[in-house]
């Protein structure tokens, strides 16, 4: 997420868990653009709509899943730091970490239609139909009004009965949430009604496919084509997007 020293989640030792660990296979590498600190990521319409970070760097952005290209952009106020991304009708919602200002986006346009605050730091988000959920760095998840961003309810993210912290970008699949886990090579598959991990996918050979050399280029990005039920994932500065398959569980 951020750019400070990552406290230690439960999913850097996930190979220890109770809960199965699934892998996944590499369906197709698109062109992903490097420079671009991705904190949020969705599939809407044809495309892939992308939120980035850093002060001074931070923008929502359309972009073409074939070649990577940038096809529109939208900046964000130069001293805030981009963070998730969701839909929410004709609109995008992107956060900021620390400034508490939640930004609207014309669908269509990328065109600014206006701002809501909200307290605490801002992660990932993603949406169900109903609510926003979102994660802050804390072991729950967020659930906020999409009008207002009030916050309705928090349920505590647990693996093995034990706290999980570090939930990252979230992206809402077939009535789960799948969530990065900030500076592991895995995504976890969480219950959002309990909060509990179910599985953990190892992700790992991506990273290492990615070999980043900046410790901060982690695994972080997850889009969901609804329609064709493809998943995709990338990282912050990674050159590549992937579309993978994930593996079922055991029986």
């Amino acid at each position: 997420m951020s750019s400070a020293a990552p406290a230690q989640g439960q999913a850097a030792t996930t190979p220890e868990t109770h809960v199965p660990v699934l892998s996944a296979t590499i369906v197709a590498r698109y062109p992903h653009d490097r420079t671009a600190f991705t904190e949020g990521l969705l599939w809407h319409d044809g495309a892939l709509y992308e939120s980035t970070g850093q002060e001074r760097q931070s923008d929502v952005r359309r972009v073409s899943l074939a070649d990577g290209k940038v096809l529109a952009k939208a900046r964000i106020d130069p001293a805030q730091f981009g963070e998730g991304l969701a839909l929410w009708k004709d609109q995008f919602i992107s956060l900021t970490w620390h400034d508490g200002i939640a930004h609207r986006w014309d669908v269509r346009t990328l065109k600014p239609k206006g701002q809501n605050r909200y307290t605490g730091e801002g992660w990932g988000l993603t949406s169900d139909g109903v609510s926003l959920l979102q994660s802050d760095g804390s072991p729950a998840i967020i659930f906020r009004d999409p009008l207002t961003l009030a916050e309705r309810k928090r349920v505590a993210v647990t693996i093995d009965g034990r706290p999980l912290r570090d939930i990252n970008e979230l992206e809402y699949v077939h009535g789960a949430l799948l969530a990065n886990v900030w500076h592991t090579g895995f995504l976890v598959r969480i219950d959002p009604k309990t909060g509990k991990v179910g599985a953990v996918i190892d992700l790992r050979p991506l990273v290492a496919e990615i070999a980043a050399t900046d410790p901060e280029a982690v695994l972080n990005g997850i889009a969901w084509d609804a329609k064709a039920d493809r998943l995709f994932v990338t990282g912050k500065y990674w050159p590549t997007l992937f579309e993978i398959q994930i593996a079922s569980a055991p029986q």
